[in-house]
């Protein structure tokens, strides 16, 4: 008998797919002024992300009749829908369309991105880059695969001078980007972000990047990259070093293709005196 869990993997997938061969990639580069509005100050939103969002809450409910959706455009529009991700329901955290304001300008990269999370866990992770059609997933205690085949961060305890990664320094506080700025030179290479979270993490999980550091922490943006990167055998944790979990508000995450790099880059860049 086939694995149900395994099945609903797939099915998932294919609805990520299909939301965006429907909502988004006609979209790209076609968008009219029309279809891009200012949902909040410097943020905006497509007609794209909403009709993404529409199929895949709708696709979920289908194939999980008794969850709940937690989409970030459906809490843009009632932020009180952010309050299921506390309840004892299964739970699907989306992102409909990562990277919106690389969409809307049309450039790349942007991603579709869930997460599920039971009893209080993720679980179940799906990252797609719609243009290169490749699609990232993960199952607790079962790994991480793009596109079928297996992915494992590197294991390497690579020196600090050898480490490249990501610094999203856009909200960062003025003392912590002080901090950055200060350690940035015994790093080879701190990047300023690609503005599309599901593409950092997925350069993480395929070895093209160490780390990433981020001050804001939605949990549509990172749940299913944690997971991901987790299960390939990477470390997400808050800058503190505590554990990450979605339902916590607090600012700031460090994620890190391992152990090794995690304690580096936060040595390096992070930590004060």
């Amino acid at each position: 008998m086939a694995d149900p869990e395994a099945r609903l993997v797939d099915e998932v997938g294919a609805l990520l797919r299909r939301a965006a061969t429907d909502a988004i990639l006609p979209m790209f580069r076609h968008l009219a002024d029309s279809d891009v509005v200012e949902k909040a100050p410097g943020e905006v939103v497509t007609v794209a992300d909403r009709r993404a969002e529409e199929i895949i809450t709708a696709g979920l409910h289908r194939l999980r009749p008794d969850s709940e959706v937690v989409g970030e455009e459906g809490v843009a529009a009632d932020p009180a829908v952010l309050d299921r991700l506390a309840g004892a329901a299964e739970v699907w955290l989306v992102d409909p369309l990562d990277g919106t304001a690389n969409f809307a300008a049309g450039r790349q990269p942007f991603a579709v991105m869930a997460a599920r999370r039971r009893a209080g866990r993720t679980d179940g992770a799906w990252i797609l880059d719609p243009m290169a059609d490749r699609l990232l997933v993960a199952r607790a205690g079962a790994g991480a695969y793009r596109d079928g085949d297996p992915v494992r961060t590197t294991a390497e305890a690579l020196p600090a001078r050898s480490l490249r990664g990501v610094v999203a320094t856009r909200f960062l506080p003025v003392e912590l980007r002080e901090r950055v700025v200060a350690g940035a030179g015994r790093i080879d290479a701190v990047l300023p972000g690609q503005h599309c979270a599901g593409q950092e993490y997925a350069d993480i999980v395929d070895n093209r990047q160490h780390f990433a550091i981020f001050w804001r922490t939605l949990p549509w943006d990172h749940a299913p990259g944690a997971l991901l990167t987790e299960a390939a055998g990477g470390v997400v944790r808050r800058l503190d070093g505590s554990a990450y979990d979605p339902t916590d508000g607090r600012s700031g995450l460090l994620v890190a293709a391992n152990e090794s790099i995690w304690d580096t880059v936060h040595a390096t860049l992070l930590a004060s005196g």
